[in-house]
């Protein structure tokens, strides 16, 4: 997936997002992308505080595509997978992830909001402990400004 591919992408999870926050959810969204860079093969928007965008969307990854499919394609997520997300990305043998923006820019907006206690823990480091190879292009500085600027309202909503 190359730059301009990625930015696109990013910008389809963040439209994944708005129907998300549009629907009272937290305004996350994800996409899984095949092999080619371009054919969008799902997009999942968060659902709750445990269905994750991106954990929901690599758990029916892996219920619909063989490991060795899905070691080729890559989940786009507006921000970065945090522990749980990166964990369900790994086990279901996804081969890449590019993020928008980084967890320490949704913990700016979010600070302490019993809503969405954000674990400190790059998605990178998590996939350095594992025994397989999970690449990793984030945030993408183009577009980070955009998918912080969709959550920003919604958590000054929130009584951050």
């Amino acid at each position: 997936m190359d730059k301009q591919q990625a930015i696109r992408a990013l910008r389809r999870a963040d439209q994944v997002a708005r129907r998300a926050m549009a629907m009272g959810r937290h305004p996350f969204g994800a996409l899984l992308v095949a092999p080619d860079g371009e054919t969008v093969l799902a997009e999942q928007g968060n659902i709750d505080t445990v269905q994750h965008a991106e954990a929901t969307l690599a758990r029916t990854a892996s219920l619909n595509y063989p490991g060795e499919y899905l070691a080729q394609c890559t989940l786009v997520s507006t921000f970065e997978p945090c522990a749980m997300c990166a964990g369900t990305v790994y086990w279901a043998n996804i081969g890449r992830v590019v993020y928008g923006a980084e967890e320490s820019a949704l913990l700016a907006l979010t600070g302490d909001h019993p809503e969405n206690p954000t674990l400190s823990l790059p998605c990178r480091e998590l996939f350095a402990r594992g025994q397989k190879s999970v690449e990793v292009i984030g945030p993408v500085p183009e577009v980070a400004d955009e998918l912080v600027a969709t959550h920003r309202g919604f958590w000054e909503q929130r009584g951050r």
